[in-house]
């Protein structure tokens, strides 16, 4: 599981270049679930968790070219940087 913390004030472009991003990699990408969240007492602050059936997938998937582009473009629509964390998921239970 991979989580992105980040600050905009662009949030309906972050999520038109994720739309365009999961166009773009419909055949080749290996996420298995993103969500989007926004911090109820922080405007602007937001985290997107992104899962993954392994690291290896996590690996392939950020090898994409589409996702490099995808990162040059976030980090433009970003009010500093995007802080990347990578997390083994120990228990998942609904």
């Amino acid at each position: 599981m991979q989580i992105l913390e980040f600050n905009t004030k662009r949030a309906g472009e972050v999520e038109t270049l994720m739309n365009e991003w999961r166009t773009q990699t419909q055949s080749t990408r290996t996420v298995k679930r993103e969500v989007m969240a926004k911090h109820l007492s922080r405007p602007d602050h937001y985290v997107a968790i992104v899962e993954f059936s392994s690291f290896q997938e996590a690996q392939k998937n950020s090898k994409l070219p589409e996702t490099d582009r995808f990162n040059a473009q976030m980090t433009k629509l970003c009010d500093g940087p995007i802080e990347f964390s990578d997390y083994d998921v120990v228990r998942d239970k609904s």
